[in-house]
């Protein structure tokens, strides 16, 4: 409360005969040090022969526009003593509307205002000196964050503190016909923070920042400030950063532009070995980038996954990728386009804990331009990819116009074979994301070296193929062409392949199949499945995977006859098939006979399942009745297996399927 109010109604009440007297004062509105009170009354009774009076104070606002908060129907009560010499001395509760009471505290004197406002452990003090009037301190001493409320919506409207303490010094110094000025250092611990977009999230953040807050300028508003962060966790849309051990030095500026929008000339984050980055950065009104200038690197990478990436590897399905070795970059963005980008990679090292992606002793430089032309250099020893090693390569890049490219085609070696990576571009900036295209060539790759890093049964053969065109966008891989495996004698051709997220949730594959003359006795031995002899032609199509288990497609496979092969069937092999089938076998001769001999000739295979919402519709070669033929046999004995149940349990097929190879079923004889 003013100093000269108080003094104007003791003046009155001192003029007033000696007896129980009381002085009101009602004022429209006032503005002290930047601070305005609206409809206030004051209210001073002193009883006749009394050593203190009583001194009511009631508003129905206090604003200070320049800092933000705002109060609504205050009232404060306290008794009022004097020493004799001017100086007066009031302590009592302050309620508010809406709020937990709080206790103030006001030493009022010619010389000076101290007030101490507290609540709980929460202290704060303000103190005004009357020399300079236009400075106030503010001491803070367990404060909640949450009593700032309205002074951070002035600066951010968007920003809600929750949890956390502060303790320091604010100065505000608020000088006639010149700009509002805050300035302080604040030791923050426990704080929390969320935009109503939850855009922004803050939480457990212990630190120390000094400030200056100017409001305004001719150039608007304007804010420095740089601290320390000793720990928290902090999200802004993707990215997720997670700060413990090591304390992490920050810095920035901030101004605020004519019509709206926000200048940052700096921007500094200092974190040891592990990031340190400059930047200044043009912002549109609603946040969205203009224009950037930034420059980092990492002397240690192994850090930053933890610290500052796990948001954006565990988007792209990456999540516990380990990083080695070192890294810097220059980024331009102008327009909210990128401009310009120079990466150093140096030794780099990538493991992904699950055993999907390894490189190793990646280095070279990345340069891009949206105009005109650069050229770079990628190179690594090796690494893998689901386990499937490759060899050193080296990549010499071009950027031109906003797209980079292959100055030349790359080989890598792999599984024994080549693979020639052709026609490369990326553009990163394509508005919906960045895309990719590149074509392959695969000669030679050893089809059991693949079976055997994938867990597949021991084939034998080549892969080739061409893929003159694939394409990745938004996390989804389209190949146009196909590949050719020869294996089995025969060969296995594969098209219409696409992958979607093949490094996030729940990766899912698309393709067809065709099978032409696999050669069935070194396929079911393979697979431990009984032996045929024959051919094996098919189809799949529509084949889906997600997560590799399939969830649908429409097979086909028979076998067909070929000069000089014979088609036998052993006993072994059509339990196998009965089982997995759903079906039983019947013969010429009793069936209790039919277990005296080891294989049988047959005509024809034929076997089809069609899969949907985890039930598989069979067919076989023809119909009989209820049921469907799927071995036609022939000669004698003749041997005929015929299932009877069209949809049957996917998982269940699967589990049969399983004890097939493993050799655990018996017959079904009819």
């Amino acid at each position: 409360m003013p100093a000269r109010i108080l003094t104007l109604l003791l003046l009155a009440l001192c003029a007033w005969p000696v007896q129980a007297r009381t002085a009101t004062a009602r004022i429209a509105s006032l503005e002290v040090a930047g601070v305005r009170f609206e409809r206030l009354v004051v209210r001073l009774h002193w009883p006749a022969g009394a050593a203190q009076g009583e001194l009511s104070i009631a508003a129905d606002r206090i604003a200070a526009p320049g800092l933000g908060p705002e109060y609504r129907q205050v009232r404060w009560r306290c008794p009022l003593r004097g020493d004799g010499a001017g100086d007066w001395r009031c302590a009592g509760p302050l309620q508010g509307r809406g709020g937990a009471p709080m206790r103030l505290e006001v030493d009022l004197s010619p010389a000076y205002t101290d007030a101490r406002l507290s609540q709980g452990e929460a202290r704060l003090r303000l103190r005004r000196n009357a020399a300079t009037p236009d400075a106030t301190r503010l001491d803070l001493a367990c404060v909640p964050v949450s009593w700032a409320r309205s002074l951070l919506a002035r600066a951010w409207p968007q920003a809600q503190p929750g949890a956390g303490v502060a303790d320091g010094t604010i100065q505000v110094h608020a000088p006639v016909r010149r700009p509002l000025r805050v300035e302080g250092t604040l030791e923050v611990g426990g704080l929390a923070l969320e935009t109503t977009d939850a855009a922004v999230a803050m939480a457990g953040l212990d630190g120390r920042v000094a400030f200056e807050w100017v409001l305004p300028d001719a150039a608007g508003m304007r804010l420095a400030a740089n601290g320390v962060v000793h720990d928290g966790q902090i999200l802004v849309g993707n990215t997720y950063v997670a700060l413990s051990g090591v304390p992490v030095r920050v810095a920035v500026e901030v101004r605020r532009l004519p019509g709206g929008g926000w200048r940052l000339p700096r921007l500094a984050l200092h974190d040891g070995d592990t990031l340190q980055a400059e930047a200044d950065a043009v912002l549109a009104a609603d946040g969205a980038l203009q224009r950037l200038s930034l420059q980092a690197r990492s002397a240690r990478l192994a850090g930053l996954p933890a610290r500052y990436l796990s948001g954006w590897l565990g988007l792209a399905g990456l999540s516990g990728l380990e990083l080695a070795g070192a890294a810097d970059a220059t980024v331009r963005v102008a327009e909210g386009a990128l401009e310009a980008l120079d990466a150093g990679l140096h030794g780099v090292e990538l493991v992904d804990p699950r055993g999907r992606l390894r490189i190793q002793g990646l280095a070279g430089a990345v340069r891009h331009r949206a105009r005109g032309q650069a050229q770079g250099a990628l190179a690594w020893r090796g690494g893998a990819l689901y386990g499937l090693g490759f060899g050193p390569v080296a990549l010499a890049l071009s950027s031109r116009d906003g797209v980079m490219s292959l100055r030349e085609p790359a080989a890598v070696a792999v599984l024994g074979g080549e693979l020639r990576l052709l026609d490369f571009e990326l553009d990163p900036d394509a508005g919906d994301g960045p895309r990719l295209g590149f074509g392959l060539e695969l000669e030679g790759l050893d089809v059991a070296r693949l079976s055997g890093a994938l867990g597949w049964p021991a084939f034998r053969g080549t892969l080739d193929g061409r893929i003159p065109q694939a394409r990745y966008a938004s996390q989804r891989l389209d190949f146009d062409g196909g590949l050719s495996m020869r294996v089995f004698d025969g060969r296995v051709d594969v098209s219409a392949l696409s992958m979607e997220r093949p490094f996030g949730v729940a990766p899912s594959l698309s393709a067809d199949l065709s099978l032409h003359g696999l050669d069935l006795e070194g396929l079911t031995g393979a697979f431990d499945f009984g032996s045929i002899t024959g051919r094996l032609h098919g189809r799949i199509d529509g084949l889906r995977l997600v997560d590799w288990t399939a969830t649908a497609f429409d097979a086909w496979l028979h076998t067909q006859p070929a000069p000089g092969v014979r088609q036998r069937i052993s006993q072994r092999a059509v339990q196998d098939i009965s089982s997995v089938g759903d079906a039983s076998f019947v013969g010429s001769l009793q069936g209790r006979l039919v277990a005296l001999f080891d294989d049988f000739g047959y005509r024809r295979i034929g076997i089809g399942c069609r899969l949907a919402n985890e039930v598989c519709r069979m067919s076989g070669l023809h119909s009989a009745g209820a049921g469907f033929t799927i071995v036609e046999g022939s000669g004698v004995p003749r041997l005929q297996v015929v299932g009877f149940h069209r949809n049957v349990d996917w998982p269940t097929l699967v589990e049969r399927l399983a004890a097939a190879v493993a050799g655990d079923v018996a017959p079904v004889v009819d």
